[in-house]
């Protein structure tokens, strides 16, 4: 009956030109080793300080090997000339031993990679720009051409591109608008409560919610949510060839898939703003009757008191910049994906992430435009 554990047994034979010999036996397989992997640790580790050319192989005895039994005799058996082995185990110890004789690159540490990927950066973040400036001015002759030619604007793509990015958006906008409404007043009536100051909770709330966080908001979401649709369509058009199929149709790209998604992104995000707009004021409001004892009525009568309607347009003008910039990016992202799944998935978070930035890059330079009005 085959011994169910690994064994090896060392003997030193005087005289011999060959005087250690080796033996091992049972079962080398990973259940084998388990049982006495310290005491066979210990004797593989004494074989390995004599010298190859002193010692004898005998691996006949074994009756099963596994991957790594194999790994533990092939790192003995390096180099070793005296070897005998059956041969229903003589391939497996073959490539073990060749693969673990191929040499591992390693890398070395660079002091200048930061400057090498500095360098890519940038190399990178110029094509894109090119790219888009490029893609830019490509809009602005189509824009020209269909003031010229109004009935060539593809007007199906851009209703349904409104329907996708403004009605359909609307719930979620709405609930996020809610609940970020709720918080913040609850958390500015928390403070402004210990100072009596609790009508300037209107203020905040107003001010907050119609220059900064509708829009906000609203793009955010719309670029997760609008923008990577818009990037996965036109990243599948290019997996299946469809856009290079309107390029041979003589049919262009941008007026065809571009323009009517910009264009549609950056009329339904004010609209959807303003829905968020609403939908965080009645959070407010409800907050402020439990919290303040502030009545809806009394709310809404001092609401336009507390904010000017400039603050209103500018968060309005906003969205319209923010739809067009996500749209955009998400268009210039899709025509750039190559015909494979991989591309398509990173194509997309690109979209999205690059979307977000330059939303919050767009909004900080608002803020120091616009900080003299309102």
């Amino acid at each position: 009956m085959p011994s169910p554990d690994a064994a090896l047994e060392i003997r030193t034979v005087a005289n011999d030109p060959v005087p250690v010999r080796i033996r091992a036996s049972g079962a080398w397989t990973f259940s084998g080793l388990k049982q006495r992997r310290d005491e066979i640790a210990h004797r593989l580790a004494e074989a390995k300080r004599q010298p190859a050319d002193r010692v004898a192989w005998d691996l006949s005895g074994m009756d099963e090997l596994d991957d790594a039994g194999a790994v533990w005799l092939a790192q003995a058996l390096h180099g070793a000339p005296h070897v005998e082995v059956a041969p229903r185990h003589r391939e497996m110890l073959k490539q073990v031993s060749e693969g673990m004789l191929v040499r591992r690159d390693t890398a070395a540490f660079d002091p200048l990679a930061g400057v090498v990927w500095t360098g890519q950066a940038t190399a990178d973040a110029m094509i894109h720009l090119r790219d888009g400036i490029a893609l830019l001015g490509r809009l602005a002759f189509d824009i020209a051409g269909m003031v010229r030619q109004p009935r060539e604007f593809p007007l199906r793509e851009f209703s349904a591109g409104i329907f996708r990015a403004g009605v359909t958006a609307l719930p979620v906008t709405m609930l996020v608008g809610f609940l970020v409404g709720i918080v913040l007043t609850y958390l500015s009536a928390l403070q402004l409560k210990r100072y009596g100051a609790d009508l300037l909770v209107i203020n905040i709330v107003g001010v907050g919610v119609l220059r900064e966080l509708g829009p906000m908001l609203a793009s955010i979401i719309a670029a997760g949510r609008s923008g990577s649709a818009i990037t996965a369509q036109l990243g599948v058009m290019r997996v299946t060839e469809e856009v290079e199929a309107l390029s041979v149709m003589g049919i262009s790209v941008t007026t065809r898939l571009v323009l009517p998604r910009v264009l549609a992104l950056a009329i339904a995000l004010p609209l959807v703003t303003f829905c968020t707009d609403i939908a965080a004021l009645a959070g407010a409001m409800l907050i402020t009757k439990f919290t303040l004892g502030i009545t809806p009525g009394a709310f809404v009568q001092a609401l336009p008191l507390a904010v000017e309607v400039t603050n209103f347009w500018i968060g309005i003008g906003k969205s319209v910049v923010f739809g067009f910039a996500v749209a955009f990016v998400a268009c210039h992202y899709g025509l750039r994906v190559l015909p494979n799944t991989d591309s398509l998935a990173v194509g997309v978070t690109r979209s999205v992430v690059v979307a977000i930035t330059c939303v919050i890059i767009l909004d900080a330079i608002f803020a120091i435009l616009l900080r003299n009005l309102g």
